[in-house]
């Protein structure tokens, strides 16, 4: 049973009086803590040990940088620089400057600071894609809006064909080159002059990306025709105003939901318990 369905049950006793919160808390982090290992095995680079240092110690050596410090401060401080520059850069009004915006290297700090797990858990829903790829035999899979590539790196550590897809070359530049480091085989998709194959993927990932999207309908288009028949979607798809997140720019998914139910995008789990992950299936052919 995946961990957020065990949640949930747990949850469930909480919610009878059978457990305190206290417990359930601690038994989540008990049950969290394979997935931690994963991820982190799929991430540390040969040699490294502790994931927080070894991330850092990429983007170091990415921009040939000699103080770790000041990497450890920029990743730190991406969340509230990255609302400056959305501020002082982006006309909300023109879709070529909100793209231009994800070219900024501050994004990578920024995704970089949230692989490290050290404030937030949710990186681990790769890993609960990853159980639900194996269960479904899954052979190729796609990480779209891709960022630092570090879901795509526990794909391919798995050797599930993994392709990672963006609209901002500056990130995809940074995920090609770390799995060169890694010596570990993927392909690569600038979306801002190569479409996606059609009917290639069994599974596709958008984790955290359709908040950020101009026109979030026209990407599930995309993806749906990206899609082999019986071809999973798993993602995160929610709307929240968060005023240190501006480029959440998606504030109702209405019409998304509508154009998934059109193309005959079924939903078949649902994570209720920890990261509020959704699995949806492609009508047709099982994978």
């Amino acid at each position: 049973m995946l961990v957020p369905d065990r949640m949930a049950k747990l949850w469930q006793r909480v919610k009878a009086g059978q457990m305190s919160p206290e417990d359930c808390v601690r038994e989540q982090e008990v049950l969290l803590e394979p997935y931690r290992i994963q991820w982190e095995k799929a991430l540390l680079c040969d040699g490294e040990t502790e994931l927080r240092n070894s991330l850092l110690k990429e983007v170091r050596a990415y921009y040939h940088a000699s103080d770790l410090t000041e990497i450890d401060r920029s990743c730190n401080l991406a969340v509230d620089t990255l609302k400056s520059e959305w501020k002082t850069t982006v006309d909300p009004r023109q879709r070529s400057s909100i793209e231009s915006f994800y070219e900024t290297k501050t994004h990578i700090y920024d995704l970089i600071n949230w692989h490290t797990l050290r404030d937030d858990s949710g990186p681990l829903a790769y890993v609960v894609a990853l159980q639900i790829a194996r269960a479904h035999s899954v052979r190729s899979c796609l990480d779209f809006g891709s960022g630092v590539g570090s879901g795509g790196l526990l794909f391919c550590r798995a050797d599930i064909d993994t392709t990672l897809a963006d609209i901002s070359t500056t990130l995809l530049d940074f995920a090609r080159w770390r799995f060169d480091l890694r010596r570990l085989p993927a392909r690569f998709v600038d979306l801002k002059d190569t479409p996606l194959p059609e009917s290639s993927f069994d599974m596709i990932l958008a984790m955290d990306v359709f908040e950020h999207l101009v026109d979030p309908v026209e990407v599930v288009q995309q993806l749906w025709r990206a899609m082999k028949p019986g071809g999973l979607l798993f993602a995160r798809i929610h709307a929240a105003i968060d005023p240190s997140h501006p480029q959440h720019i998606v504030e109702d998914f209405g019409a998304t939901f509508t154009k998934m139910e059109e193309l005959g995008l079924v939903e078949r789990w649902r994570d209720r318990a920890l990261w509020g992950h959704v699995l949806f299936q492609k009508c047709g052919s099982s994978i």
